[in-house]
């Protein structure tokens, strides 16, 4: 309907909608899908999302969508992107396949029908649409030295490689995110492109314009470049001038010669996104929605409209729209025609397979000396087949060669996944876990029936991991490598505070509503938060918000390098997909991500970073320094029984994966003496486990309380070891197999769809099948119910046993390496750091509790790293290093050590000889590092401050640039303010732990060590180390509190948890009061009332004495007094708000000096 449109705000001012309540935008057609006889039309012109901050849907609302109106075929353009062509194609392959099972699908809300009933609300018998809406994919090409936009679409596969290499081009030449194209490029590449013109719409073809006579030549010469492939694109806009513009567009394409065709300039799914789409436009133009102006949609008509809507909106130039269908049948290419090869090269010529079965078989003759045993032969041949069957040998060499460098390099690695079982991978040492220590399902990692590839993941250390990515891309050059994408969604804090300040809310509202969201959360926030606040939840204004914030969680907001997934390639990767440039030098990055390489059946190598391996490495390197013992992974003593009976006493801060308080209270009860324990305890408590009730079933087994049940000979072999209980997808594939008459390729079928029935409902079939085959095999119908409800509750998270294997080999490393070498493992903990549950004050805190002698930080002692000193009684000290100094350069240290000799007599000898810049001596002077110069922190900022230089001059070298510092008397600092300037400069204090200053004013509470003989009723306080809000665990809070004596594990059920929210997620010292649950040695405090003292950490230093500002000016210059409480100008802790000197916000004192590590 082409003279509806409303207008556009006028200059600087905010849509029309604003202040409105809830209404329809658009056209009536957008509540109907109208199917004119004999009407077909394919858009041509869609921007999704990933046109970041300009599309206002996803690609697969867009597929789905058009599936719904009947679009002949429609075309994702992205801005100089391919981003999002493979979500749109898989959910048209999903689409397809749910139609064909069972007649509706539900794609992000949208619901497609099966077109052979579907009707529109008029009636039915009118025409529908023969199939699915053909995908086309392209881009929409803007260039750096030309104003008109090309839409690109490729209709071949030879054409597609070419887009691809020119917009890799366009993305090398500039920063990460952005797409610097020439119209050469274009010119160059445009082969087999179907171009369409998109001119700037205030050009004014045939006037007397220079612009637009260099449009009409831009055109011609396409044209003539390219015949036959080049069109001009028209557009309405629902302005009331479309019938004038369109038929300007169509003298346009006679004067050039190039055929018009009709577009629709997509923006949006729905006429409801229109709002969101000028959200967006203020966030890319950073405007307030009242300041958008001009710059807001007109009106919602930017939408996937139906094809008798096209042909009406175009009904003077009905060739415009048939154009449409002849460029649609033009452009063939699929995405399934992206074939991969992987690269073979590493085979020096020898054929892969040969190869492959060469290094294995030395690899078997390493692992086992004195012979293979027989089964293991039988797994082996058994692999191989299907490795030379599906073709993948050359992808295990590449994979092999990636390790064998690392190994080379001394790097810590080791594969984990499902690649554990493969009995392949752990003769050529890519995995450690040996066949005989799990039941080995290769099918769990690949088969023949499924015909994927198979996923390899490889842990490296974490701080030598950029050491193997170079490798790679040295090894096979940067056109055939590339790291995968991660796309940064909005979140809800994200969403929060970027849509709340384009709708004009202020800074403090906005932190105040982004509080009350918990980490990385998905949901707006609610009606009672908001209440909570004193807001009013039906103000217009916050209402549209609230409905905005809602609508724009989950979008994409720009594209990040995944972890460590590698896609590497045979021939040319830029010809499979656009290649830009990451924000780390010497990295790039493709546009897809793990899912879509996974949907195309694209190989990927995993080079994953573990911070556990540097730890483990880092303190054999100590352990061999300093008691001259090498150890490595694989000569560790197994079976160590006090490394056992530490974990039963769930003695397990700094252990790998059991270190979380829900792992350390199942611990006494697991008590685990043998390796497979381990295995199960890091696989237990997880997701699957817990969300299919098996926890308590099997514990209560494995103590004895419950008989152990295991029907069948069959069923013995499989559950036997996890005492009847199936706990992981392995099991759930074997009894399948076993129980229920399944090849192993229908029971992997089987874990895949139970990974996904709750989103695609594709599990009955299977449960008909399961159960069918259970009754054959004659066990009864509640024995093969039962089965069936344990393996569907995990099966969505359920764990692969080759996995916990892999990570319980570091659990035993870890653990070993702490019960045996505590400081050595303490230090190479602090060494590794950001890793692990516990910050580095807890990990020194564990190593005093354990009697271990922690030393400060000294500019005579320390090096950058912590280091280990030698007592008198032989035992071994931790010296903590400069590396825990906030704010010191790494280069800075280095100077400070190597320049050191005999060590500094006074702060400037240290500034004369190690050349480093006031600014670091100060940072040096806050950490009390000059405290064997008989200088506390005052009296060293005092001699910091009177240097002047950045760096020493020759000519004063003897001199002391003639300045002699008169003495001061300044007042001593007390506990708390030495503890605040602990934790202020190295997060972490040895003096004393703040609730041992704060407890005297916060009567009766009682210590986390007296929990275990208190009464029941009690009221705990501490800082806040952790906490924890597990997807699986019904909305309950886990938070870790610690004082001066021990921690205290507190639980939070969800109605405490809504009465209490902000000081729950906020509170940096909390009051809880509750009852205590004590259960075989755990003690957990059942949370009844919350209460924030984090205003007490404020007080540690005593208020109200005055001292000289030490931190200011020349240590000959006198300024006025100045509260304790107050600190320097540039100091990160000021009031935002203050002015000079300003005073420490309580809250942010205490959220910057004692942060809590908050898992979700």
């Amino acid at each position: 309907m082409e003279e509806t449109g409303t207008g556009g705000a006028a200059d600087g001012g905010s849509p029309e909608y604003l202040g409105q309540g809830e209404r329809h935008e658009g056209t009536p057609d957008e509540r109907r899908v109208d199917l004119a006889p004999g009407t077909r039309y394919a858009e041509l012109c869609v921007t999704t999302n990933f046109t970041f901050l300009t599309g206002a849907s996803h690609p697969e609302e867009m597929v789905a969508r058009a599936a719904e109106l009947g679009l002949e075929a429609v075309a994702i353009t992205d801005r100089n992107s391919l981003a999002g062509v493979v979500r749109a194609h898989s959910a048209l392959r999903e689409i397809r396949r749910g139609l064909a099972e069972g007649g509706t699908v539900t794609i992000r809300g949208q619901v497609v029908h099966d077109p052979s009933s579907r009707q529109d609300d008029r009636g039915a018998g009118l025409p529908v649409p023969p199939r699915l809406p053909r995908l086309i994919v392209g881009a929409r090409l803007v260039f750096s030295d030309s104003p008109v936009e090309w839409l690109a679409l490729p209709t071949d596969r030879d054409a597609y490689a070419r887009l691809s290499r020119m917009l890799s081009t366009g993305k090398r030449r500039a920063r990460k995110g952005r797409c610097d194209l020439h119209l050469a490029d274009l010119q160059a590449e445009g082969e087999g492109l179907i171009l369409i013109g998109l001119p700037p719409e205030e050009a004014s073809p045939g006037a007397e314009d220079p612009e637009a006579r260099t449009t009409e030549a831009r055109l011609r010469d396409m044209m003539r470049r390219f015949p036959g492939h080049v069109f001009l694109g028209a557009a309405p806009r629902y302005d009331g001038r479309d019938r004038a513009r369109l038929a300007e567009r169509a003298r346009l394409a006679q004067r050039t010669g190039v055929p018009m065709v009709a577009l629709g300039d997509v923006l949006m799914h729905h006429a409801r996104r229109r709002r969101l789409a000028d959200v967006l436009t203020c966030l890319r133009e950073g405007c307030t929605i009242d300041r958008i102006g001009r710059r807001a949609l007109p009106n919602a008509e930017r939408r996937l409209k139906a094809p008798a809507d096209m042909a009406r909106m175009f009904r003077d130039h009905p060739a415009a729209i048939r154009r449409t269908l002849d460029i649609a049948r033009r452009c063939t290419f699929s995405l399934d025609e992206l074939s991969y090869d992987y690269p073979d090269e590493i085979s020096n010529g020898e054929p892969p397979q040969k190869r492959l079965e060469r290094l294995t078989i030395e690899g078997l003759r390493r692992r086992f000396p004195r012979g293979t045993p027989q089964d293991t032969l039988q797994k082996v041949e058994k692999e191989l087949r299907i490795i030379g069957t599906l073709g993948f040998a050359a992808y295990f060499l590449t994979v092999n060669d990636i390790v064998t460098f690392a190994r080379s390099r001394g790097i810590l690695c080791q594969g984990r996944g499902s690649a554990a079982n493969s009995v392949i991978c752990y003769a050529l040492g890519i995995t450690e876990v040996a066949p005989d220590t799990i039941s080995m399902v290769f099918e769990r990692f690949m088969s023949e029936a499924r015909g994927e590839p198979p996923d390899i993941d490889v842990d490296f250390e974490h701080e030598r991991r950029e050491e193997v990515i170079q490798h790679i891309y040295e090894t096979y050059g940067r056109h055939r490598a590339g790291l995968t994408a991660t796309v940064i969604h909005f979140r809800s804090r994200a969403a929060i505070r970027e849509v709340g300040k384009v709708m004009g809310l202020s800074e403090d509202l906005l932190a105040a509503i982004a509080s009350g969201s918990w980490g990385w959360s998905s949901r707006a926030p609610s009606r009672d938060s908001l209440l909570e606040l004193g807001l009013n939840p039906d103000d217009r204004r916050l209402a549209q918000t609230l409905d905005l914030i809602a609508e724009i969680i989950g979008f994409p907001r720009h594209l990040s390098q995944h972890v460590g997934g590698f896609v590497i390639t045979r021939g040319r990767l830029d010809e499979l997909c656009p290649i830009e440039n990451a924000t780390m030098d010497g990295r790039t990055v493709i546009e897809w991500d793990k899912d879509d390489i996974d949907a195309l059946g694209i190989l990927k190598v995993d080079v994953l970073s573990l911070g556990m391996l540097t730890c483990i490495r880092k303190a054999f390197d100590l352990i061999a320094q300093h008691r001259g013992q090498h150890w490595d992974l694989e000569n560790l003593p197994r079976e160590d029984p006090d490394t056992y009976d530490m974990l039963c006493r769930a003695d397990a801060i700094g252990v790998f994966q059991v270190e979380s308080r829900a792992q350390m209270a199942f611990l006494p009860r697991m008590k685990p003496r043998e390796f497979y324990d381990l295995v199960i305890e890091v696989a237990i408590i997880r997701p699957g486990p817990i969300q299919g009730g098996m926890v308590h079933p099997y514990i209560n087994r494995r103590q004895g309380k419950e008989e152990v049940v295991l029907p069948s000979t069959e069923l013995r072999a499989v559950l036997e070891r996890t005492m009847g209980v199936p706990l992981f997808q392995e099991q759930a594939m074997q009894i399948a197999v076993v129980a229920a008459g399944f090849t192993p390729e229908e029971a992997d079928r089987l874990r895949r769809s139970l990974a996904t029935f709750k989103r695609m409902g594709t599990i009955g079939t299977f449960k008909d099948r399961f159960i069918g085959g259970m009754l054959a095999r004659g066990y009864d119908l509640p024995f093969a119910e039962q089965c069936f409800a344990q393996i569907e509750g995990f099966g969505e998270y359920g764990f692969p046993e080759s996995h916990a294997a892999s990570f319980a080999l570091l659990v035993y490393a870890s653990a070993w390496l702490k019960r045996h070498h505590p400081a050595a493992f303490t230090c190479a903990l602090l060494n590794s750091q950001p890793m692990g549950f516990y910050a580095p004050a807890q990990l020194v805190r564990d190593l005093q509790e354990h009697g271990h002698e922690v030393r400060p930080i000294s500019v005579n002692h320390s090096e950058w790293d912590n280091t280990l000193e030698r007592r008198p009684d032989g035992a071994l000290a931790l010296r903590l290093g400069f590396r825990q100094i906030k704010g010191l350069r790494e280069e800075d240290a280095q100077w400070i050590t190597a320049c050191r000799g005999n060590g500094y007599p006074d702060v400037e000898s240290l500034w004369r000889r190690a050349g480093v810049a006031p600014a670091a001596l100060e940072k040096l002077a806050l950490a009390d590092a000059f405290a064997p110069m008989r200088l506390n922190r005052r009296d060293a900022l005092w001699a910091v401050k009177a240097i002047r230089a950045p760096k020493p001059l020759p000519l004063f070298g003897d001199t002391g640039e003639g300045v002699i510092e008169p003495e001061a008397d300044l007042p001593q600092m007390t506990l708390g303010e030495q503890v605040i300037d602990d934790y202020l400069s190295l997060r972490l204090s040895l003096r004393a732990h703040p609730m041992e200053i704060v407890r005297p004013n916060l009567p009766g509470l009682t210590a986390a060590a007296d929990l275990g003989q208190s009464p029941l009723a009690v009221s705990v306080c501490g800082l806040v180390i952790t906490r924890q809000r597990p997807g699986t665990a019904s909305g309950v809070i886990f938070i870790t509190l610690e004082d001066e004596t021990g921690v205290c594990n507190v639980v939070v059920w969800p109605k405490v948890y809504e009465r209490f929210r902000r000081i729950v997620i906020g509170g940096r010292l909390l009051k809880i009061t509750g009852r205590l649950q004590r259960q075989e040695g755990i003690i957990h405090l059942i949370a009844e009332t919350v209460e924030d003292y984090s205003m007490a950490l404020n007080y540690l230093g005593e208020l109200g004495t005055e001292a000289i500002d030490p931190t200011e000016g020349r240590g000959d210059e006198t300024r006025r007094p100045v509260p304790l409480r107050e600190l320097p100008g540039k100091h990160p802790l000021r009031s935002k708000t203050g002015g000079g000197g300003g005073r420490v916000h309580p809250r942010d004192q205490a959220r910057i000096l004692f942060p809590s590590r908050d898992f979700h």
